[in-house]
């Protein structure tokens, strides 16, 4: 995979696979899945600076899995893979 290095408070993440069965048992087609809200960190942006010119640490880090919004982020396409740039504060949280 190319490096794409994100810039400011952005991060790189992959979407992790959504489920291609339903609670019922029923196949979905690839149009009726729901986009997976669970991705994986791939790279980190340059990070950010507070107003008194701090550095701001990442709440997150590369290989953790975190849950951000369904709509969120720009899609790349990356050696044939779709992975999202987003800021860091549309990660909703960290699954442990």
């Amino acid at each position: 995979m190319a490096n794409i290095k994100p810039l400011g408070q952005r991060v790189l993440v992959k979407r992790l696979e959504a489920d291609a069965i339903s609670a019922g048992g029923i196949v979905l087609p690839d149009t009726a899945k729901e986009k997976p809200q669970e991705a994986e960190v791939i790279s980190l942006g340059t990070g950010g600076k507070d107003d008194d010119g701090k550095t701001i640490e990442f709440s997150v880090k590369v290989g953790d899995k975190v849950l951000i919004s369904k709509y969120g982020g720009t899609e790349v396409k990356l050696d044939g893979q779709e992975v999202l740039i987003i800021s860091e504060s549309d990660i909703l949280g960290i699954v442990s």
